[in-house]
């Protein structure tokens, strides 16, 4: 992470004017009603860099910052730092003015859709990995496109969008799908056994925001099975039975947190794991599944399942810091 010059980051809430430029710029739009907080959840943090990739991902993340009664926080990662060693001052002005101007039409356009919503805009001069796990911390969720520009281009190659997803201390929801897809009123956990718990709650928290039910779904791969050592001490019919009582277990333990909340589960056999979430995706609002680190504790990662669900789901991905995973597959 980039070294910041003592002046900070500019941040603005939005609409007013600038303050002097001796301090960090900040705008505040008119506070709407009053709601409850969403500790469990936090503001939102989403990353903008013209594309309509990014466009699509900040009126999520304000719908999103909406149902949490918290605040959207725009982030655009300009580089600057690191720009400057080669960069005359001339353009590192121009772009951090495009920066600016860029941020002011990203919150023009979610004040249109929502107006009584709180956004505030950051002008990063890190670079936008870091930029956006310096906005978010651990107080919020991440939010980023599929596809971006600049900063944000090579997304799909894993440089950003799959970097901030692997190491932010935050959640970090890639927004996938269409934009117009009309909602499903549900939210799918891909679940693996009762570690999984302490991500769960975060998913049940998302869908009590939302007024959606939450579904559980666990894959069964006996493919992952064949030929190791638990097939020598049981039989796969044991094991799937296990993992059917395990998820039910998860499901009645959200329950009791989240008395009102609606919570199905089921198990799915087959075997491609990613194939299977890749498929429930289509019937849901957002599928959110935890991230674990690698069985030798070398850092955090994203497993293949992971990977599959940012390239190729049809809705939203959230991934979400969980517990080391010791065993089988990673998430």
């Amino acid at each position: 992470m980039s070294h910041e010059s003592p002046a900070g980051p500019e941040r603005h809430e939005s609409p007013s004017t600038s303050a002097s430029p001796a301090g960090p710029e900040r705008h505040e739009s008119p506070p709407g009603p009053e709601r409850p907080a969403g500790p469990e959840l936090g503001d939102v943090v989403v990353g903008v860099d013209g594309s309509p990739s990014a466009r699509t991902a900040a009126l999520w993340a304000a719908a999103e910052a909406e149902h949490r009664g918290g605040t959207l926080h725009l982030v655009h990662a300009a580089d600057t730092d690191r720009r400057a060693f080669w960069t005359d001052a001339e353009t590192l002005q121009a772009v951090r003015e495009a920066g600016r101007d860029l941020l002011i039409r990203t919150a023009d356009a979610v004040h249109r859709r929502f107006p009584e919503l709180t956004v505030t805009r950051e002008l990063s001069r890190q670079e936008p990995v870091a930029g956006l796990r310096a906005a978010a911390r651990d107080r919020g969720t991440i939010v980023v496109g599929s596809r971006g520009l600049g900063g944000f281009s090579a997304l799909l190659l894993g440089s950003v969008g799959l970097d901030v997803a692997a190491r932010a201390e935050a959640p970090v929801v890639v927004v996938r799908g269409e934009a117009d897809r009309p909602g499903t009123g549900s939210v799918t956990a891909a679940v693996r056994d009762a570690d999984d718990l302490d991500w769960l709650l975060l998913a049940a928290a998302e869908a009590e925001a939302r007024k959606a039910s939450l579904r559980l779904v666990s894959v069964w791969n006996v493919l992952t099975h064949v030929g190791s050592v638990a097939t020598m001490l049981d039989d796969l019919d044991a094991i799937a039975h296990r993992r059917v009582r395990e998820t039910k277990d998860l499901a009645d333990r959200v329950r009791e947190r989240h008395p009102r909340l609606v919570v199905g589960h089921r198990v799915e056999t087959g075997t491609s794991t990613p194939g299977i979430l890749i498929e429930a995706s289509r019937g849901t609002d957002l599928i959110v599944m935890g991230r674990g680190r690698r069985p030798l504790g070398v850092g955090p990662a994203l497993g293949r399942v992971a990977h599959a669900l940012i390239h190729h789901a049809h809705c939203p991905v959230e991934i979400v810091p969980s517990v080391p995973v010791a065993r089988g597959e990673e998430p």
